[in-house]
């Protein structure tokens, strides 16, 4: 049986602790969906790549497309980006910032090569929080960014996980327990929150 090529690519949310691992899978969400496939579904021999790199926004998704997801051809593609593009409004105002419509205009660019040269099945993550607070000022600026996402699922009729929503779902309920170690980065309750809602939007299609 042919493996299934399933191709994650981000930021460090994705990429966290991939460079000490000798697999090269990280500790983040990608590594519980790796193993949580690989142990379900023996026969099906997943094939999974993690191509996140600390600190990318989607310009940086825009600098290295070719050779990290067009060229490998993956048979599903899940990308998870929109963080850095916030934050860096916040921690680094003196950068050349990625306002919301250079935003859209590069994931949709992204999104209509893959069409148009691969064969993937495309997975959209929304970019999940900036601070545990609901009203922080990042995450205010960040739901322009989710609505993007969620608009671009539709018009290329991806597979969404509401990553985002997960998380505002969570600390709707005042859980006291944290899920990232600085606001943004994942702790392993934050990465199992990601991994399930993943899971759950794209176990069946990979039966």
């Amino acid at each position: 049986m042919k493996q299934k090529k399933i191709l994650f690519i981000g930021d460090s949310i994705t990429e966290w602790g991939k460079r000490e691992d000798p697999e090269q899978i990280g500790i983040s969400y990608v590594r519980i969906i790796h193993d949580y496939l690989l142990t379900t579904y023996p026969e099906q021999g997943f094939e999974i790549t993690n191509k996140g790199i600390g600190g990318n926004r989607i310009t940086d998704l825009a600098s290295r497309w070719q050779q990290d997801v067009i060229e490998q051809n993956p048979d599903y593609l899940s990308i998870s980006i929109g963080i850095n593009d916030v934050w860096r409004q916040l921690d680094r105002p003196e950068m050349e910032q990625v306002d919301i419509e250079k935003f859209e205009h590069l994931y949709k660019e992204l999104l209509t090569q893959v069409k148009e040269q691969t064969h993937a099945h495309i997975i959209l993550m929304e970019p999940t929080v900036i601070e545990e607070q609901l009203q922080s000022k990042g995450n205010e600026i960040l739901k322009n960014y989710v609505k993007v996402v969620n608009d671009m699922s539709k018009q290329f009729e991806t597979t969404l996980v509401p990553t985002h929503q997960a998380f505002v779902k969570y600390l709707e309920q005042n859980n006291r327990y944290n899920l990232t170690t600085d606001g943004v980065h994942m702790n392993s309750a934050g990465n199992m929150l990601m991994a399930t809602t993943w899971l759950k939007a794209v176990e069946e299609q990979l039966k």
